[in-house]
C-alpha cells in the first residue's frame, strides 16, 4: 500500500533537540511498503534513481563490544586494502564509551568482517602515547583509513563522562597493526568529532569537525564556534604521515554540551565529486556546503544551505552515495535520509525504532559498502554494526 503524505502532514519532530526547523520539501512524500519514503519527483531532476530506493533490509552484522566492555560505537569506515592486520572489505568501528557507559572514555577500535567475525584492532592506552593528546583518550566518530594502512581516529576525552571535563583531545595515528605511532594536536584541533579523508600519491587531506570551541565554557548554551579543518598531510610509506598545514575552511557552526549526548555540533562530513565538502549541521537540522574545500585558503563560515529541516532531524553521520547524493542519519528519529547536491530530499528509511522517541541518538557513523549497493551503520542503542542492503 502506498500512503500519500502532504507537506502539512509530515510528522512533527520529536523534542530530542529544541532546534530551528524549516521545511524545504514542499512536494508530496510517498511512503512505500518497504519503509522507504520518497519525495515525489525528487530523483528524476538529476536523472538518478535514489540510492536508498532498492535497499529494503536491515541485517545485524556483529556486536561491536570488545572484551573490555567498551560500547557506544561511533566511527565507521571500510578498510580499502589488505595490509598488516587490516583486511580489505572489513569495517573498523571506534567506541566512545567505556564499560561504565562514561562518554568520552572509549579506547578501542574493533574490526568486523562482512560475515560477522570480530577482532580487536586496537586498545589505546592514554598513559602511553607517542605525542600530546590533551585530556587523554575518548574515541569519536572521526575515523579514516589512509594509504599504507594508516588509521586516523579522533579523541574527545572527558576522563569521567562529564561534559564539563571535556578536553581538546587530538587525532591519533595508528599503523596497520593497531599501534599509535604519532598524534596531531593543537593548531585548531579542539574536540575532533567526525572526519573524512581523500588521498592521492604522497598527499592526503583530512577534513575534521571540531565541537569544543567555547562549548564547555558555555555550560550547555548554544555557542556558534564549531569549525571544520582541512589538515594537509604528506604520506611517507612506513613512516607516519607528516602534518604539513592546517586551514580553517568552515567556522561559526552551532554547538553545545548536552548531558545525554555529551556534545552536539557539526558532525558528519563528506566530499563531493566537485570538491564541495558537505557538513551535517546537527543543531540546525541542516546540510551545509563548503565549496572548493580542497583548495580554499580561508573559511567559508557556516557554508551554503543545501537542505534545511524537512526529513532532516538532527543529522549526525554522513556518507556520499555512489550516485553523488548525500546520506545522513538522524539523531532525532533513527532515520537515514538521502539528499541531492541541489538540496532535494529524495528518500528516507527508518534504521532504528527503539527507545522513546524511536531511534533518538542511536545512529552515528555510516559507510557505503565495497559492493556500492549497501550501507554499513552503527547502532549505539544495541551496540551493533548493521547493514542496509
Amino acid at each position: 500500500m502506498i500512503t500519500v503524505l502532504h507537506p502539512h502532514e509530515v510528522p512533527k519532530r520529536r523534542p530530542w533537540r529544541r532546534l530551528r526547523r524549516s521545511l524545504v520539501v514542499t512536494m508530496a512524500t510517498l511512503t512505500l511498503g518497504t519503509g522507504t519514503a520518497f519525495a515525489a519527483g525528487g530523483g528524476h531532476g538529476h536523472g538518478r534513481q535514489p540510492f536508498l530506493g532498492p535497499l529494503h533490509t536491515v541485517s545485524p552484522v556483529a556486536s561491536t563490544v570488545p572484551a573490555n566492555g567498551d560500547n557506544n560505537p561511533y566511527g565507521t569506515v571500510v578498510v580499502p586494502q589488505t595490509i598488516g592486520d587490516l583486511h580489505k572489505g572489513n569495517v573498523l568501528v571506534s567506541n566512545f564509551n567505556n564499560s561504565l557507559i562514561q562518554q568520552g572514555t572509549g579506547t578501542t577500535i574493533v574490526q568486523v568482517s562482512p560475515n560477522g567475525q570480530v577482532s580487536q584492532f586496537a586498545q589505546i592506552d592514554p598513559a602511553d602515547l607517542p605525542g600530546p593528546c590533551p585530556g587523554g583518550v575518548g574515541l569519536t566518530t572521526a575515523l579514516s583509513v589512509l594509504p599504507h594502512g594508516w588509521v586516523v581516529v579522533g579523541s574527545l576525552p572527558t576522563g569521567d563522562g562529564d561534559p564539563a571535563h571535556a578536553q581538546a583531545g587530538c587525532l591519533l595515528v595508528l599503523d596497520s597493526h593497531g599501534t599509535v605511532r604519532t598524534t596531531f594536536s593543537g593548531d585548531g584541533i579542539n574536540g575532533p568529532w567526525d572526519m573524512t579523508s581523500v588521498s592521492k600519491g604522497d598527499r592526503a587531506e583530512l577534513f575534521v569537525t571540531n565541537v569544543l570551541n567555547g562549548t564547555v565554557a558555555g555550560g550547555g548554551n548554544v555557542v556558534n564556534e564549531g569549525t571544520v579543518l582541512r589538515i594537509d598531510l604528506r604520506l611517507r610509506g612506513d613512516d607516519p604521515p607528516m602534518r604539513k598545514s592546517t586551514t580553517v575552511i568552515g567556522s561559526g557552526f552551532a554547538q553545545k554540551t548536552d548531558p545525554a549526548a555529551l556534545v552536539i555540533g557539526p558532525t558528519g562530513v563528506g566530499l563531493g565529486r566537485d570538491g564541495t565538502l558537505y557538513v551535517a549541521d546537527t543543531l540546525n537540522s541542516r546540510i551545509a556546503a563548503i565549496p572548493r574545500a580542497l583548495t580554499r585558503h580561508s573559511t567559508a563560515g557556516i557554508g551554503k544551505d543545501v537542505s534545511v529541516g524537512g526529513l532532516l532531524n538532527g543529522p549526525l553521520g554522513m556518507a556520499i552515495a555512489p550516485n553523488g547524493n548525500i546520506l545522513t542519519v538522524n539523531g532525532g528519529d533513527g532515520n537515514i535520509v538521502e539528499t541531492t547536491p541541489r538540496g532535494v530530499q529524495v528518500a528516507s528509511r527508518q534504521l532504528d525504532s527503539s527507545g522513546s522517541p524511536p531511534g533518538a541518538g542511536a545512529l552515528f557513523g555510516l559507510a557505503v559498502g565495497p559492493d556500492r549497493r549497501s550501507v554499513y551503520f552503527v547502532d549505539n542503542a544495541t551496540n551493533f554494526l548493521n547493514v542496509l542492503h
